[in-house]
C-alpha cells in the first residue's frame, strides 16, 4: 500500500521556517498570506499481507506516526493510505 505522511508543527510552537516564509511572500509580490506552516512530506510503500484488515495496516502506519515519523509532543501528522 502507498501511504503518504503529513507532518506539521502544532499550532501554539514556534515555526520559524513558516515564520522567515510569511516575511518573505509579500516581497515577491504575494500579499495577503498568513499563518504559514512548513512541514514534511513521508512517502512509504508499505508491504501488507493478504488479507489484513484494512484497520490493522492503518494502526501499523499510525504507530510508525507516533514512534519515529512525527513527534507527537511539538507536531501534529495526518496520512492517508491508498490501499490499491
Amino acid at each position: 500500500m502507498n501511504v503518504r505522511v503529513y507532518v506539521t508543527p502544532k499550532h501554539g510552537i514556534l515555526d520559524p521556517q513558516g515564520v522567515a516564509v510569511e516575511r518573505s511572500l509579500p516581497a515577491l509580490g504575494f500579499d495577503g498570506v498568513s499563518d504559514v506552516r512548513v512541514g514534511k512530506f513521508i512517502e512509504l510503500q508499505v508491504a501488507v499481507p493478504a488479507g489484513t484488515p484494512p484497520d490493522k495496516a492503518r494502526a501499523e502506519v499510525d504507530e510508525m506516526c507516533r514512534k519515529l515519523l512525527a513527534n507527537p509532543i511539538i507536531e501534529d501528522y495526518t496520512f492517508t493510505v491508498d490501499e490499491a
